[in-house]
C-alpha cells in the first residue's frame, strides 16, 4: 500500500517553521544578550542597511559537513553567517553578516563558502560587496577545512579588488586570520565596540611580556590614530551603517561604470569669502577643510581616515552633483608636510579613485617631505614615491589647485602638471619653487651674503629677490606648468567647469599586467 503524499499546505507550513527556526540564530536568549551589549544582531544589521523588503537570503539552510569534536550534533543555523542580495538606494548589493549568536560567529568551511559565494556573485553581477564582521575566529573543530575557507575568502577579496567596491564593517571581535579579509577590502568601518588584532592581549603577554588591553591593542581609535588600519570609526552599529550608506552614494557599482550623478548644488557664483581662508603668510596655519567646504556641494565632505596622518586630508564630495575624490595638504598639522604615513594614506586613496573612475581634486600647500633620521630609516624614499606613482598611474580626470606653498619634490608629488594633471590652477598666493626662498637664497647667494657688511640685511634682500623671481605662480604659468592663475573666489566655478569638460576623458596606457610601484 503506497504512502499517502504529504499535502502541499503541510509542506509549506513545515517550510515556514524551518525558516523561523533558522532565522532565530542562536535563540532569543543569545540574541537578547547581543542587544544588551549594545550591538545589533546579524539580521538587524542587514535590515538597517538595506531598502525595506529587498533582502533575498541565499544559503539559509546550508550546514557544515564536519562530524568530529561534536560538530555532528551542533545546532548552527545558517552556519553562523547570513548571506544574500539586497538593494541600497535602489542599487543592488551583495551582503554577508556573521552571526555571533551561533557558536560565536566562528568561521568554518561552509560559513566561508557562503561568504565566497556572495563575493563571486558580486563579481559576476558587478555589484558592491558588504561584509559585517562579528566572529570569534576560525572554527577550530573543523581544523584545516576552516583554514582553507579563509584562504578562499582572501583569494576572492583579491579577485574583487578594483572591480567592485568592498566595504568591511567591523561590528564585533575580528582576530587572527580573520583580520586579513578586511585588510584586503577598500574601506573598513569599525565600531568602538569592536576589536581587531592578529594576536590578542593574553598571547602577547605570554610571548613578549607586554601588558595591553583590548582597546589599546585593537580598538577603533587605536586603528584610526596609530595603525591606520581602519577608514572610519563609528560609535555603534547604527552609525557604522549610516557611514556605509553615505559612502556608497559616491561610488559606482563597479569599475566599468561612472559614479552616480546626483542632484547637486549648481551655484557656482563668485565667493569672496575664500579670500580670507588662506593666510598670505606662508608660515601661518589654517584648516584646509574650510577651503574644501567652500568648493564642494553643500559643504558635504566625507573624510576618510580622518584621525590618521592628519597632515593630509582625503575624502569624497560632490561638485555640481559629480563625485570627486579630494586630496589636500593640511597646514594646521606639521605645516602640511608629506611623511611616510601621509604618503601611504594619500596614495591608497588615489589608487581607489582611479580604479573606480572618480575624478581627483588636489589642493596643494606643501613645504616638502618631512626631514629626519626616523623618516629616512623608515623608508620615506619608497613611501614618498608612492604618491608620485599613484598620481602618474591615474588616468581619471586630475585637477590641481595650488593654494600656497608648493616646493620641490613634494610639489611634484601633489599632482603637478608633469605627473599628468589635466588642469592646474594657482591662487595668487601660490609659491611654486624648487625650495623655499630662504633656503634657496642661502645656496644661490652664499658668497654675496658672506661678503656683505650687514649679512642679515643682505640675506633678507636676496630672499625677497628670489621670492619675487621664482616663488610666484607666474614663472610656473610662463612655463606652462600652471594653466591659469585664478581669483580664489572663482575656484568652485573653475573646478566645476573642468570636471564637466573632463567627464569624457579617455587616456590609454601601455599594455601590461600591472605596474611595479614602490611598496
Amino acid at each position: 500500500m503506497s504512502k499517502k503524499p504529504v499535502p502541499m499546505k503541510k509542506r509549506v507550513a513545515e517550510l515556514l517553521d524551518a525558516r523561523l527556526t533558522a532565522r532565530a540564530g542562536g535563540g532569543e536568549a543569545r540574541l537578547q544578550k547581543q542587544r544588551d551589549a549594545g550591538k545589533m544582531t546579524a539580521r538587524e544589521r542587514i535590515d538597517a542597511l538595506i531598502d525595506p523588503d529587498s533582502f533575498q537570503e541565499i544559503g539559509l539552510f546550508r550546514k557544515n559537513r564536519t562530524v568530529t569534536f561534536g560538530m555532528d550534533t551542533a545546532d548552527m543555523p545558517a552556519d553562523g553567517v547570513v548571506t544574500g542580495t539586497a538593494a541600497i538606494f535602489g542599487r543592488p548589493v551583495h551582503i554577508a553578516s556573521q552571526d555571533f549568536t551561533v557558536v560565536g560567529g566562528s568561521a568554518g568551511e561552509t560559513h566561508n563558502k557562503k561568504v565566497v559565494q556572495m563575493m563571486e556573485s558580486a563579481l559576476e553581477t558587478g555589484t558592491p560587496f558588504i561584509f559585517f564582521n562579528d566572529s570569534g575566529g576560525a572554527r577550530v573543530q573543523e581544523g584545516i577545512d576552516s583554514l582553507s575557507g579563509y584562504g578562499q575568502v582572501f583569494y576572492a577579496n583579491v579577485l574583487l579588488s578594483g572591480v567592485v567596491p568592498q566595504i568591511s564593517i567591523i561590528a564585533g571581535p575580528c582576530a587572527g586570520g580573520a583580520v586579513y579579509s578586511p585588510a584586503l577590502t577598500d574601506f573598513i568601518i569599525q565600531t568602538r565596540k569592536a576589536h581587531m588584532f592578529i594576536t590578542g592581549p593574553s598571547v602577547i603577554k605570554q610571548v613578549t611580556g607586554e601588558e595591553v588591553t583590548q582597546d589599546q591593542l585593537g580598538g577603533a581609535d587605536t586603528h584610526m590614530a596609530v595603525s591606520g588600519v581602519n577608514s572610519f570609526v563609528a560609535d555603534d552599529d547604527e552609525q557604522a551603517i549610516l557611514i556605509a550608506k553615505k559612502l556608497l552614494t559616491f561610488l559606482p557599482q563597479n569599475n566599468t561604470e561612472e559614479p552616480p550623478l546626483i542632484e547637486g548644488d549648481y551655484n557656482v557664483e563668485y565667493d569672496p569669502s575664500l579670500h580670507d581662508v588662506v593666510p598670505v603668510d606662508g608660515k601661518q596655519g589654517y584648516d584646509v577643510r574650510d577651503v574644501i567646504a567652500k568648493i564642494i556641494d553643500n559643504a558635504d565632505f566625507l573624510e576618510v581616515q580622518a584621525g590618521y596622518a592628519t597632515n593630509i586630508v582625503v575624502g569624497f564630495a560632490h561638485i555640481n552633483g559629480r563625485s570627486v575624490g579630494i586630496v589636500a595638504n593640511q597646514p594646521n598639522v606639521m605645516a602640511g608636510v608629506l611623511d611616510i604615513n601621509a604618503s601611504d594614506k594619500g596614495s591608497k586613496f588615489i589608487r581607489f579613485c582611479n580604479a573606480f573612475n572618480i575624478p581627483i581634486l588636489t589642493l596643494v600647500d606643501v613645504p616638502g617631505y618631512l626631514p629626519g633620521t626616523a623618516q629616512e630609516y623608515g623608508g620615506i624614499i619608497r613611501h614618498g614615491a608612492k604618491m608620485l606613482y599613484a598620481y602618474s598611474a591615474a588616468t581619471v580626470p586630475k585637477i590641481t589647485v595650488v593654494l600656497r606653498k608648493a616646493y620641490g619634490g613634494s610639489y611634484l608629488a601633489m599632482a603637478a602638471k608633469d605627473l599628468g594633471a589635466d588642469k592646474v590652477f594657482a591662487w595668487p598666493t601660490a609659491e611654486i619653487a624648487v625650495m623655499g626662498a630662504e633656503g634657496a637664497a642661502a645656496v644661490v647667494f652664499r658668497k654675496e651674503i658672506a661678503a656683505a657688511d650687514d649679512p642679515e640685511a643682505k640675506r633678507e634682500e636676496l630672499v625677497e629677490q628670489y621670492r619675487n623671481t621664482f616663488s610666484t605662480p607666474f614663472m610656473a604659468a610662463a612655463r606652462g606648468l600652471v594653466d591659469d592663475i585664478i581669483d580664489p573666489g572663482d575656484t568652485r566655478r573653475k573646478v566645476a567647469m573642468a570636471l564637466e569638460l573632463l567627464a569624457t576623458k579617455r587616456e590609454l596606457r601601455p599594455a601590461k599586467k600591472h605596474g611595479l610601484g614602490p611598496v
